[in-house]
């Protein structure tokens, strides 16, 4: 049975004005709306880079961060990302937090698929054997972090997303000093239900 999806529409202060079917949403026309981008490491201190699966309906084949979803209406954003990536990857995320309250992009692929987003950047780890759904995932590897930057610094071509997100992360400096977002800082559509215990 497939389940249909729902997304949180947002207006452009990142405030809740509806929900939607999230397949039904994502055309040329996309609406805004609430999502999350997940940065994923291991116990070495590796980044999980993973590729979309090239069935995927928007920006197939893209190398890109480690898991990336919506949340529900109503649900809790950890919840969000921690149902996520054992959807897509098939692991338990542990320590999961947010370090960037926000991005927002806007990006169209090669079939004219929009993805127009707003949501937090959330950080996290794995210890677990991976096994990535066939569907979501068709490749990753573990890469130290410096190495990824340089990689995209010279030409490694990652999702309009991830280029976003890693434009918010770099001045931050090492993931192992990345401080905590409080929730007061989170979007509207977030701000609203309890985090702490997702």
């Amino acid at each position: 049975m497939t389940i249909q999806e729902r997304i949180v529409l947002l207006d452009d202060a990142g405030a809740s004005i509806g929900e939607a079917d999230k397949l039904a949403s994502h055309h040329e026309s996309t609406p805004l709306h609430l999502a999350f981008s997940g940065y994923l490491f291991n116990d070495l201190g590796e980044f999980l880079l993973t590729r979309r699966a090239f069935a995927k309906r928007s920006f197939p084949g893209s190398w890109t961060n480690s898991c990336c979803g919506h949340p529900a209406p109503g649900e809790r954003l950890i919840t969000a990302v921690r149902r996520r990536v054992v959807f897509e990857l098939g692991a338990v995320p542990t320590a999961l937090r947010v370090v960037v309250p926000a991005v927002r992009y806007r990006a169209a692929d090669a079939h004219g698929i929009v993805e127009n987003e707003i949501g937090p950047i959330v950080v996290g780890r794995v210890a677990t054997a991976i096994e990535p759904r066939r569907e979501e995932v068709a490749e990753l590897r573990w890469v130290e972090w410096t190495e990824l930057l340089d990689e995209i610094d010279n030409g490694l071509v990652v999702s309009p997303w991830m280029m976003v997100t890693l434009d918010a992360l770099r001045p931050l400096g090492r993931p192992d000093t990345w401080a905590t977002t409080p929730t007061y800082a989170l979007p509207p559509a977030l701000r609203s239900i309890d985090h702490s215990h997702g």
